[in-house]
């Protein structure tokens, strides 16, 4: 029993020595490990740490905390992996670096700038109208009264020939008789033509026809009551006048408009007018007649511009034949304009930054730029690049927000600064600089420097919001 006892303090002292060797391992090794598990080899880091720091380099960040700032290499006190190098030209330029892990989390996807067709398509709304080149008025050249009216409604379809009213008067029956007068033979059974016929014209003139006054030339007696029929079919869009009443020579008593072709003008931006022209091909879409769509083309287009809703109108021709669409409908025009080709991306490689649009430009390995572009026209989800990016340049359409946040928040790009920069002289007008951090507006200080909390830079706030 007391053989074995050294035997064991032996072992036990042997098994605390390695315990305590392998602990002294860990700690002295306890970086490279950190960066092994965090995807990267331990060299790189051994490196990255024993490396000066270059005048090249502006600071060193976190691949995925942006945030961090530091102006030595080391690891995210964060996270643990190592930092990357942020040179001053990057700075300068915007660029972000984003890894293939980070990639794939925000989502970012790329496609290539192109040069191909541009079709333009647009909608207008418009409404159903009257054809005014095929509406009539009806009025009178005597004085007299309606003695029998037959159309008495607003609306009522009226065909060519079609009797409206009788209407006596003095003047015209006066005509009549002078009429009879001169074209009755004399005694040698001679008429004087010339008198004859000057007094047929009157009554023309005067609204009668010629089976009219044929059958006075025949019957020798005057008409009291004469009929007054439409002189075009159409329906009564107006109707001023009532049986009995006394009508004087020039007033309207009736107008009307024909339906078998109908007008429907519409709104168009004033941005999209340039792209309208007679004889373009357009789409008429009434939604509460089957839907149906109906082929046309622009007629007209009107040379005004309202000044309140900054829109021009266009007219388009219908046939109506069945009388199906009727005036005061609401119709949807759609037009279309072959552009060219232009150079375009998808709107959403955009990003908005006040006056500026911006896309950011895939450089590869990870590193992205920002690019101010000049756009122009929009269609179906393109747009297209005046000025700004080239035919196959690679842009980011999925993740660019998050990817300008992270350029914001991690560089100084000119991009990300307001236009309006104060001269000398209101710079001195303003108050003492007050800095705070965006992510907490609590923090503030009069000096520029870090958050406290979250290692942030902190921004000048400007002299409204102080």
């Amino acid at each position: 029993m007391s053989a074995e006892s050294p035997k064991q303090s032996r072992r036990t002292l042997t098994s605390i020595a390695l315990a305590c060797a392998l602990i002294v391992a860990a700690l002295w090794f306890r970086r490279p490990l950190v960066a092994w598990f965090g995807g990267e080899a331990p060299t790189k880091v051994a490196t990255s740490a024993a490396s000066p720091v270059s005048e090249d380099i502006d600071h060193y960040t976190c691949p995925m905390h942006p945030f961090v700032n530091e102006k030595a290499p080391g690891s995210c006190p964060i996270c643990g992996m190592s930092l990357v190098a942020v040179t001053r030209d990057q700075q300068a330029q915007g660029i972000v670096s984003v890894d293939d892990t980070r990639r794939q989390l925000i989502g970012v996807r790329t496609t290539i700038v192109t040069e191909s067709p541009m079709r333009r398509t647009f909608r207008a709304f418009g409404e159903v109208s009257y054809d005014e080149s095929s509406q009539t008025e009806v009025n009178l050249k005597v004085r007299g009264w309606i003695t029998k009216l037959y159309v008495n409604q607003t609306g009522q379809h009226v065909s060519r020939g079609q009797a409206l009213f009788e209407l006596y008067s003095p003047e015209l029956y006066e005509a009549q008789r002078d009429f009879l007068l001169a074209s009755r033979p004399l005694d040698a059974g001679v008429t004087i033509d010339g008198l004859a016929s000057a007094s047929r014209q009157r009554l023309h003139l005067l609204g009668m026809s010629d089976a009219q006054v044929d059958a006075i030339a025949k019957s020798r007696i005057p008409m009291e009551n004469v009929t007054f029929a439409a002189p075009a079919s159409g329906v009564v869009i107006e109707k001023n006048v009532v049986q009995g009443a006394s009508v004087e020579p020039g007033m309207r008593l009736y107008r009307m408009a024909a339906l078998s072709k109908v007008w429907v003008e519409a709104e168009v931006y004033e941005a999209d007018l340039v792209n309208v022209h007679t004889g373009q091909r357009a789409d008429v879409t009434l939604d509460h007649v089957d839907r149906r769509t109906y082929d046309a083309k622009v007629a007209y287009v009107y040379p005004a511009i309202d000044p309140k809703s900054r829109t021009g109108r266009v007219r388009v021709e219908l046939a109506n034949k069945d009388l199906e669409l009727h005036p005061g409908m609401v119709a949807t025009v759609t037009l279309s304009a072959d552009l060219g080709s232009r150079i375009q991306i998808p709107v959403a490689a955009l990003v908005y930054t006040g006056p500026r649009r911006l896309v950011f430009v895939d450089l590869g390995q990870g590193h992205f730029k920002p690019l101010e572009v000049r756009i122009g026209m929009e269609s179906e989800g393109m747009v297209e690049v005046l000025s700004g990016l080239h035919p196959g340049d690679v842009v980011v359409v999925s993740g660019a927000f998050l990817i300008a946040a992270e350029a914001r928040i991690s560089t100084a790009s000119k991009y990300w600064e307001n236009d309006s920069t104060p001269d000398a002289s209101t710079s001195v007008a303003l108050s003492p600089s007050t800095y705070t951090c965006p992510m907490h507006p609590e923090v503030q200080s009069p000096t520029p420097g870090k958050c406290p909390k979250c290692g942030m830079d902190l921004v000048r706030k400007s002299p409204r919001d102080e």
